[in-house]
């Protein structure tokens, strides 16, 4: 099969589609034939050698795919042809990923689902919605009726986040740092945009006076004693991400979080996106009422390198998808 093999880090050149052995499925594992996958910011670290020492090479990278399932053990309740997706678990790390015609993955990260939407929507979805519904579902237990402060409104799980709890029925501030992109989050379901120079509490308290019942982070630790403060007693903020790159707090005390103030993380895996609500993620995408925020999608593996580098450039908002025609 061809696949896109970094051999060592690098830049863009690292990135060689070649021809590989086809990975055989150990037991327990379906063998899936890809259709589409999402390119991702910890790709890019992947490929540059700044991930953790989980990451061994050559490796193929690719952290999500959707495809049709091409071999699977009979009690896995998998059958060859049936759509699903994956995500995460290793993928593109320890193991093989999805830059690639076929992946290999434990049958417990692959979910099953039905639609007709084409492969580039559905393949915009797995690590986005994953992380997006984990952060509200575990970290927040988020609640129709509720406010949600998305801090990093503009990134993919920022977007994804705001669709998701606005059909929920929540209300939703979320920020940018430009003013020009205060649309795109309005497009979003976003019902209150926020320009974040560094510091946003006296907005979102002139809005929610008491605070808002819940925040998701994915700015990161620069701004997170910030966030705390917008957020009301016996309310909760969720760290999820750090897209200002600032994952730890020096000289962290217990004391900077306000009184009454919940802080929890999410960091889940593909179990956390039940096959039911992914299900019905792509129903209420079809039906119209969640948007999916693609940036671009591109054909065939020969385009991952100009994948990854509008990924790095961070100039078109939105998900960046690979389609595989073959």
């Amino acid at each position: 099969m061809r696949a896109v093999v970094v051999s060592h880090p690098g830049g863009l050149d690292a990135l060689q589609v070649t021809t590989v052995a086809m990975p055989e499925p150990q037991p327990g594992w379906v063998r899936i034939k890809v259709k589409a996958f999402g390119v991702n910011e910890s790709e890019v670290t992947t490929r540059k050698g700044e991930s953790d020492p989980e990451v061994t090479y050559p490796r193929i990278p690719g952290i999500e795919a959707v495809g049709v399932v091409d071999q699977a053990d009979e009690d896995s309740g998998l059958r060859p042809g049936q759509q699903v997706a994956t995500m995460m678990g290793g993928m593109g790390r320890s193991f093989d990923g999805s830059y690639a015609q076929y992946v290999s993955v434990p049958a417990g990260q692959v979910i099953p689902f039905e639609t007709d939407l084409p492969w580039e929507v559905a393949g915009a979805l797995p690590e986005m919605f994953q992380t997006a519904y984990g952060s509200l579902a575990m970290g927040l237990g988020l609640k129709a009726g509720q406010t949600l402060l998305i801090r990093g409104g503009t990134s993919t799980v920022g977007l994804s986040a705001a669709t998701i709890a606005k059909d929920l029925g929540a209300t939703v501030l979320a920020t940018t740092r430009s003013p020009n992109r205060a649309g795109e989050l309005r497009d979003a379901g976003v019902d209150h945009p926020l320009v974040d120079n560094g510091t946003i509490t006296d907005q979102v308290r002139e809005l929610m006076p008491e605070g808002v019942d819940a925040a998701l982070e994915l700015v990161g630790c620069s701004v997170l004693a910030d966030t705390f403060r917008t957020v009301r007693r016996h309310g909760t903020v969720c760290f999820t991400g750090a897209l200002a790159g600032q994952w730890t707090l020096p000289d962290f005390t217990p004391f900077m979080i306000p009184g009454g103030v919940r802080l929890t993380a999410y960091a889940g895996q593909a179990s956390d996106l039940p096959a039911e609500m992914f299900q019905q993620q792509l129903q209420a995408i079809a039906a119209g009422r969640l948007k999916v925020p693609v940036a671009k999608v591109y054909h065939g593996l020969e385009q991952v390198r100009a994948a990854q580098a509008d990924v790095e450039t961070g100039t078109t908002p939105g998900k960046h998808v690979v389609l595989l025609d073959d």
